[in-house]
């Protein structure tokens, strides 16, 4: 075992293979920056350019849903910087309305937009940059862990075209920028103690600080760091155990300031995070748990609900992989659990297993569906790409002939399924992680139609939908936000009337005036006709 290890430390990769990963390179910077403004503008990204502009929710409901007719570009100023509010007020709207979101990110982002510009394409490009700095901290992180040039490029190889990272990397949210943060961490902690200085351990300390001021799951990762080590360490009381403490004390003490927001805003935070409590049965959870660790190597089946007008039966095939890519992942484990020192497989293991339990035990305990949603369970998948990778590095230079021809088919099944998932996803207005499905055909109605006038409340997920909505409407449209249970005066001077997503109440009480028409499937949006009389 020991020797197979030492030879991979000392093998790089072959010219076939470097040829390979540049190649790819090159395609996942493509990915990444191509078509950046194509898929919706979701709700939870114009929930984060609301906080960019420095408004509150309740300050935006309050100017906005009041009855008046304003236009698209009025509805704008709450989704960009501008000259009334400042990055404190930015800070303060995260600090009131979502402290369970740093501030990090969004200060990041509300400077690049002052610098660059408000479109989607720029927000989001912001996301794609940090993405990139994923693959040298994947290498770093491989060279510490592995001592294997060969396992770190193919570990980038997997993530330059994996459809879960190129996804979140074009997405105006803390998540990529998150990634990025957990493989430093990772690759900080190796170091600081392989080398034990107070320098190292200082690194590592600013890397647990800036993961907690970008997203607070980073506190289950100190913690998954903590154990391993400890476990490294047989529970001794040493000097590395020593350092790592005083580190992670160091970072978690500057990350108090926003410590004592969260706790203050304990309330809020409940109330605004209710949709994840909702229970699921537990086929619905192992399934959405297969499903998300499949994303991290292809998602080209799930293709249907988002070409409606496309019969490829060859892409609906994919679905077979789904078991072959779950005993690929289970058999990485158990290699790297025979192949490599106990150092090697508990750091893997532990820091797999503490993210994902501690999301996984509560939906099944208590019920809830945070463990569905994958951009949380980020610090395990990161883990399960190195276990494979690993896997296909030792493999791929077998000296027996036909194992190695079999796994190097097998990295190239796995890499043309990330290349043909990030081709078809590209070329998508929406896919499956984002909100808003509707809004692009809906826009479309809007915007073909002769002087139209959109008008809604803030019933259920409405103020985001709205807001997202607006990045997709033409200039020229009017807009009508009310708070119910309030109806609004509806002028007499637009030819066409549209609501959107109204509640049952809101419905019955425009049906006494109005003929409603539903437009859209699921009754997103409904056309007004002046009844007769």
């Amino acid at each position: 075992m020991l020797n197979r290890q030492s030879a991979i430390a000392k093998y790089f990769p072959p010219i076939w293979l470097r040829f390979l990963i540049v190649i790819l390179l090159i395609l996942g910077i493509f990915f990444r920056f191509a078509y950046l403004d194509r898929k919706v503008y979701s709700h939870d990204e114009a929930y984060t350019s609301l906080r960019i502009s420095g408004y509150t929710k309740t300050e935006f409901v309050q100017q906005i849903f009041n009855g008046d007719v304003f236009a698209v570009g009025d509805i704008q100023k709450y989704q960009q910087p501008n000259s009334e509010k400042s990055l404190i007020d930015t800070i303060n709207s995260l600090a009131v309305d979502d402290a369970q979101h740093p501030p990090l990110y969004y200060v990041m982002v509300r400077l690049w937009m002052q610098f660059f510009g408000n479109s989607v394409a720029t927000t989001r490009s912001l996301s794609a940059i940090i993405s990139l700095l994923a693959f040298p901290c994947t290498y770093w992180l491989c060279l510490e862990l592995f001592q294997s040039p060969i396992t770190a490029w193919i570990s980038i190889a997997l993530l330059t075209v994996s459809p879960f990272h190129v996804l979140y990397a074009q997405e105006a949210r803390e998540f990529g920028l998150w990634m990025v943060t957990i493989l430093l961490g990772n690759a900080a902690l190796l170091r600081a103690i392989r080398l034990g200085s107070k320098q190292l351990w200082g690194i590592y300390a600013v890397t647990v600080a800036l993961g907690l001021y970008t997203f607070l799951f980073s506190g289950l990762l100190a913690i998954a760091h903590g154990i391993y080590l400890f476990t490294v360490e047989r529970f001794r009381f040493t000097k590395t155990v020593k350092a790592y403490l005083i580190a992670t004390s160091a970072g978690f003490l500057a990350f108090v300031p926003w410590i004592l927001i969260v706790i203050n805003n304990l309330s809020e935070i409940e109330r605004t995070t209710t949709s994840a409590q909702t229970k699921q049965s537990l086929s619905v959870l192992v399934s959405g748990w297969i499903g998300n660790i499949c994303y991290l190597f292809g998602d080209f089946w799930r293709y249907e609900p988002f070409f409606s007008d496309l019969n490829l039966p060859v892409l609906r095939w994919g679905r077979f992989l789904i078991p072959l890519i779950l005993i690929l992942v289970i058999y990485s484990f158990l290699f790297l659990y025979r192949q490599t020192n106990k150092q090697v497989w508990l750091f893997i293991f532990i820091l797999s297993a503490v993210p994902a339990l501690a999301l996984i035990l509560p939906d099944l305990i208590i019920g809830g569906k945070v463990s569905l949603r994958p951009r949380y369970v980020t610090p395990c998948y990161v883990n399960i790409q190195l276990a494979v990778a690993y896997l296909l590095a030792n493999q791929i230079i077998s000296s027996n002939l036909i194992a190695r021809k079999f796994w190097q088919l097998v990295m190239l099944v796995v890499i043309s399924t990330g290349v043909v998932s990030c081709a078809v996803s590209s070329q998508a207005e929406t896919w499956w992680n984002k909100s808003s499905h509707a809004n692009p055909q809906i826009a479309r109605i809007i915007n073909k139609a002769n002087n139209p006038l959109l008008i809604s409340s803030n019933y259920s997920l409405n103020i985001g939908d709205l807001m997202s909505l607006t990045h997709l409407l033409d200039n020229k449209i009017q807009i009508q936000l009310v708070i119910e249970p309030n109806i609004p005066k509806i002028p007499d001077s637009f030819s066409n009337l549209f609501v959107y997503n109204p509640s049952q109440r809101f419905r019955s009480e425009l049906e006494k005036k109005y003929k409603l028409g539903d437009v859209f499937k699921y009754s997103r949006l409904w056309r007004l006709e002046q009844k007769r009389s």
